[in-house]
């Protein structure tokens, strides 16, 4: 059994999201994270943003507060399970879109 990770949805995090999110965590959390990268995923860009802010807190820099409850996330509420957007065109087959396209002539097509 994992621990839990101080940060909720880590593995799934990008990591410009996890930049911000570990600026709130005490050296033990970014010490547990660390720990758990290393022997999970072992991402060296995610090491050096670990260990960059350990130095920084190490050095005398404070956590900064978290987000309070019931203020929004910046881990996104959905799942991976694919895209509403159909293959086909938005105006049928064989007819481009208007905006910003250009006819076979070179001239602008007319909006309708």
């Amino acid at each position: 059994m994992t621990a839990r990770l101080p940060i909720p949805g880590y593995d799934e995090m990008p990591l410009s999201t996890l930049a911000h999110r570990i600026r709130s965590l005490t050296e033990d959390e970014l010490t547990a994270l660390l720990e758990y990268e290393r022997a999970h995923a072992n991402r060296v860009p995610v090491i050096e943003q670990l260990t960059g802010r350990l130095t920084e807190l190490r050095e005398g820099a404070e956590p900064t507060p978290g987000p309070r409850e019931g203020e929004p996330s910046d881990v996104p509420e959905h799942s991976r399970s694919g895209s509403e957007v159909t293959p086909e065109p938005p105006r049928g087959k064989g007819r481009p879109t208007t905006h910003g396209t250009r006819s076979s002539t070179g001239k602008g097509i007319e909006h309708d």
